[in-house]
Formats: structure tokens, sequence, C-alpha cells
């Protein structure tokens, strides 16, 4: 099978929509349309980069396997319901085959904590393929220290232990691509496991492809519980699957993305590490997951909630890490050429120590639904809640840094409506749960006295809408959740001017919008639309009773999907790409709580049913 060694030509960047995502809830991998893994961290998401290349450049390491030759992307899915990828090229007359994935369920087995499983296969005639497989570790792209155990490459660095093994013979040396000959009927799976301060197991590719088949049956058993009924399903069951494959396992923590400095501005500085949890985005999620009937996501979250924010309680932190703890100092790494020479490439987040009112009505929201979805909240749950509740009792005139962490604190108006709806759904827990009247007097008061505020302070009155800050006369697409609060009717003029003024004023063409005047954030540069804002809008128009211009702009958003399905966190309106980290788990959890508002939303007169 071996036909030699040569080397490959250099690799021009991939557009980010190109990537496919890899995932096993612990780690994610995304590989590019020619068939390279170029971002792996390890042992999880926000581990240390063994593949780096996105953002590294090829100093960083990657794991490429397709076609030797000039070919083009006949084709490339995802199976059916599951987190299988398929990628199929036309080599001149002939075609070639990758199906890769990595296996998710490996407790109870003697199997390496990650385990990826890539196999080429070609049907009617020989093709040529290469394997470059060039590990390069963390920030310095440490190259490994190598040895063979058996038939099986050996990388190591510490107590950090990575192998690859194949079906055929092969001789591969870190950092120099191989030529092989794949033949009709001889496919070649190669393995890769990985394993950090416990013992390297080997696995047989013939049973590495055995379990990556029983994955797929996990798979399509966990979605065929999804709602057959529910509008636009198909791409539903992409985003849930791709939640949940973004949720970190051994602390049901879903992590923003598995990405860190995928640029909001191409070339510019608007790179962040998106490889942590906020607690806002994994409590829309929270929502989305309950409402499609699976509470096991829902209550996997909020038990990792109640134990990552007891030290701080009842504060609640803007962001953690995977398993709790403080996320590290926000730093620039030297050397790192970016994305698209997108610098600084940051690892940690300086917004971790903000204040963000936001995030307690968003958590304390998704308590009211996890108890209307008839699941009652555990006593010390119920504690957290209420210290919750008590803290924007107390706190809420304070200004913050809002939902989109500007770095100067505001009286944020949405801020201020999120806190509104901390104090109001804890008051409706409250309605099934213990709770002190003098606590439940003191939480009601203050309740009302954030909505008389924000009538007087936060509204343009030339205007008829909400705005962005008091005394602002700007507007801020995330007031867009103003008729789901039920702070005002959705048939209240400044709900429907609101609602109507975002529409117009932070349109960045189509379905696309800002999520505020650009460059009104203090950054150098400028940013591309916020696409949950976009689902956003969606669910607005869905709950004012405007269902056909919902389903209208919902799939006029899905074309700017990448091929696979998948939403990076922002899109340039010029050109229509994704920037930003990707797969963003908010926008995922923002298509589907958009397609659950269609429908939920009476059908207008004279409008076809849709599903």
């Amino acid at each position: 099978m071996i036909d030699g060694s040569d080397p490959t030509p250099p690799r021009p960047p991939t557009p980010i929509s190109d990537y496919g995502l890899l995932g096993d809830t612990r780690t994610a991998a995304l590989v590019a349309a020619d068939g390279g893994i170029d971002w792996l961290c390890v042992p999880r998401f926000d581990g240390e980069p063994l593949f780096g290349r996105l953002v590294g450049g090829p100093e960083a390491g990657t794991f490429r396997v397709g076609p030797a030759a000039p070919a083009t992307v006949a084709g490339r899915r995802y199976r059916p319901h599951t987190a299988t990828l398929e990628t199929t090229w036309a080599v001149g007359g002939d075609r070639l085959t990758l199906t890769e994935a990595m296996v998710t369920e490996v407790s109870g087995r003697l199997l390496p904590t990650t385990l990826i499983v890539r196999r080429l296969s070609t049907e009617d005639a020989t093709v040529d393929a290469v394997v470059e497989f060039d590990p390069r570790l963390g920030v310095r792209h440490r190259p490994p220290r190598v040895h063979h155990r058996g038939p099986a490459l050996v990388c190591q660095w510490g107590a950090l232990a990575v192998s690859l093994d194949g079906s055929e013979a092969l001789t591969i040396e870190p950092g120099r691509p191989v030529l092989i000959r794949i033949r009709p009927g001889r496919p070649l799976t190669l393995v890769l496991a990985v394993a950090y301060r416990e013992p390297l197991i080997h696995v047989d590719p013939a049973w590495a492809w055995e379990l990556l088949g029983a994955d797929e049956q996990r798979w399509r058993a966990w979605t065929a519980e999804i709602d057959g009924s529910l509008p636009f399903r198909e791409e539903v069951v992409r985003s849930l699957l791709t939640m949940r494959l973004l949720t970190y396992s051994p602390s049901r923590a879903p992590v923003a993305a598995p990405t860190t400095s995928l640029p909001e501005d191409p070339g510019g500085v608007r790179n962040w590490d998106y490889r942590y949890v906020w607690p806002r985005d994994a409590s829309i999620g929270v929502s989305a997951f309950l409402s499609v009937g699976k509470p096991d996501e829902a209550r996997g979250f909020l038990a990792w909630l109640l134990h990552a924010s007891r030290l701080q309680r009842p504060r609640l932190p803007a962001l953690l890490t995977l398993h709790g703890r403080t996320v590290p100092a926000e730093r620039d790494l030297p050397g790192w050429p970016g994305y698209l020479g997108s610098v600084p490439v940051r690892i940690g987040n300086g917004a971790a120590g903000q204040h963000q009112l936001d995030g307690y009505g968003w958590v304390i929201d998704a308590a009211w639904a996890f108890v209307q979805a008839g699941q009652p909240l555990r006593s010390e749950t119920w504690r957290a809640v209420r210290g919750f509740a008590d803290v924007v009792a107390r706190c809420w005139q304070e200004p913050d840094a809002g939902i989109w962490e500007v770095r100067q604190p505001a009286q944020h108006v949405h801020s201020k409506l999120m806190g509104w709806l901390a104090l109001d759904r804890a008051l409706r827990i409250a309605d099934t749960h213990p709770l002190p009247d003098r606590q439940r007097r003191r939480w009601r008061e203050e309740r009302d006295a954030i909505a008389a505020e924000i009538r007087s302070s936060g509204v343009d009155p030339t205007a008829a809408s909400y705005v962005r800050t008091y005394g602002s006369a700007d507007l801020d697409a995330a007031l867009l959740v103003l008729p789901l609060l039920e702070m005002e009717s959705v048939e209240s003029p400044r709900v429907r001017g609101t609602i109507d003024a975002i529409r117009e004023e932070l349109s960045a063409g189509g379905p696309l919008l800002y999520r505020y005047p650009p460059g009104r954030d203090g950054l150098p540069g400028t940013e591309g639309a916020f696409l949950p804002c976009s689902f956003w809008l969606v669910q607005a128009l869905a709950r004012t009773g405007r269902r056909a211009e919902a389903i209208e702009m919902f799939q006029a958003i899905l074309d700017y999907a990448s091929p696979l399905g998948l939403y990076a966190e922002e899109l340039d309106p010029a050109t229509g790409t994704q920037i930003g980290n990707y797969p963003q788990t908010l926008t995922h959890a923002a298509l589907v709580q958009a397609a659950l508002a269609i429908r939920d939303a009476p059908t207008d007169q004279g409008e076809p049913s849709r599903s």
C-alpha cells in the first residue's frame, strides 16, 4: 500500500465555513475540506492545541488525510442524524471518500478518552492519497518524543501521549507526508488515540471502526426522540446534535465554541478565546433542550452550575472553565500568525471578572423553564437561585458590562430587562417552592422598581422604542427578547416599535443584523452581523403574531449556514462568509428557539401551515 513519501505543496487558507466538526463531548476537531484536522485541543476543549494550524500556521501542526493529486470536493455531509462526517473527492475520473468521527461513548470499556477514527476508501479504481501527521503541542508547537509500540507510532510529551495506528502497515514520521495507494475493497482505517495521565490503550483499527458504527446507532436513537413534527426539523436536529457535541460530558457544561481567536474582523484585533462556559449562553441551550423533550441535558447543566458557582455564590460569574473554576487571565501568544493574519491570538478571557447583570436573568429563567417542564428544583438548587435573585434585588441599579461585554460599564437597558426577568421568574418559582414572605415582598418591590425605571429611562420618546443605554438613542438587538419576557404585552406599541426599529436601523442586509451600531464599542476595527440576533428577530416576529414573516426570515438565514449546517458567531455582510469562533453554541441554540417559536405561533390568516 505504501507508495513512498513526498512533500506536499503549501495549503491555502481554508474558509471558516468549510470546516467540519468532529466531537466526542470532551474535545472537538475542526476538519478542512481537504481532509486536514487543523484544530484539536487535548485532553479537553480548553486544553493545549495538538493540531493548531487554524490560528498557529503550519508550524502549529495538522493531521491531513486526503487525495494526493489535485481534487475537487464532490460531496460532503454528515451521515443522517449522526456525528460521522463523509467527504468525497473527485480525483480525475475517480472518487476517494474519507469517513471520520470521534468515538463519544467510552465509559465502562477499556478505551482511551479520545479516539479519532478516519477511513479512506474507493469503490471503482485505485487512488493515490496522502497522510500528513504532524502533531505540535501547545503554545510553543513542541515536537514529540517518538517511538514505536508494535505497529503504532507513539508521540509523547510528558504526561500526554498519542498513538497513530492503521489497518495497513504504514511508515509514518511526524511532519513528513506519506503517499499511499487506496485500492477498491481495501480501505485504510487510521486510529488516533490520546491519553493524558493514564495508560495509552491500543485500539485495533477494525474494532475502532465497529465502535464508530455503534456510536452512530446511539446518535440516531438520541435524535429519534426529538419531536418529528417540528418545523425545519432537520436543521433543528443538526443544531441540537452540535450543541450536544459541544457539551463537556464529565461536567455537563456546554462550551461556547471549541476555538479561540477566529476573528470577528479578519485581519483585526477582535479575537477572543471562547473555549469556556458562559452561564447565559448555556441557559439558552437549556431552554432549547427542554422544549424538545431533552430534560437530561438541562438537568446536567443546572447540576454543574450549582457546583461551579459554589465558591463565588451568590455572585454569578460571567464565565467559568469547564470544571467550574476561574477562567485564566487573558494573554496574547507571541509568534502565532492568527487566522488570515488576525492578531493577537489569545488564550484566557478578560471578561471573566465583569459584572453582567443579564446572566442572572437567563439562568433563573432556565430554572423556571425546568419547573414548568414538571421538574421541581432540589432544595440546594432553589437555595442557589434564591441567592442569585437576592443579588439582583440588591445590585440592579449598578452599571454593568452588558451582554456584549463592553469594557466600559454602562446602564444597559437589556441588562435591566433581564434583571426584571430574574426576579419575575424567581417569584413564579416561589409559587411552588418555599420562600419567606419578607423575601417575596422584597423581590416584588424591586422587580416593579426595575420596570418603572426601564419605562422612564430606557425609552426613546421620539421613536417609541427602547434603547441600548439610558440617555442614548442607540439601539441594541438584544432588546429583541422583549416579547418573551411578558413585562409588556406583545401588543404594546413600544414592543412592536422596538422590533421594527431594530430590524430597520441595525440591518446588515437581508435577514442579517448588527448587534448594536457598528463602531460603538470602543474597540478598533469593525465586526460582522451577529447571527444569534437574526434568530432572535425570527423569535420576536413569531411571538408578536407575524409568523409568515418569521418563516420567511428563518429560511433566509438558513441560506447562510455552512455546507454542513454549522454556524459561527458572526457573518461578513459584504461577502456572506462566516467569521468568529466556530461553531458557536449560542447561534445553534438561538436557531432551535426560533424554530420552536414558529411552531408555537398561531398560523397567520391565509398562511398554509409548514412543518
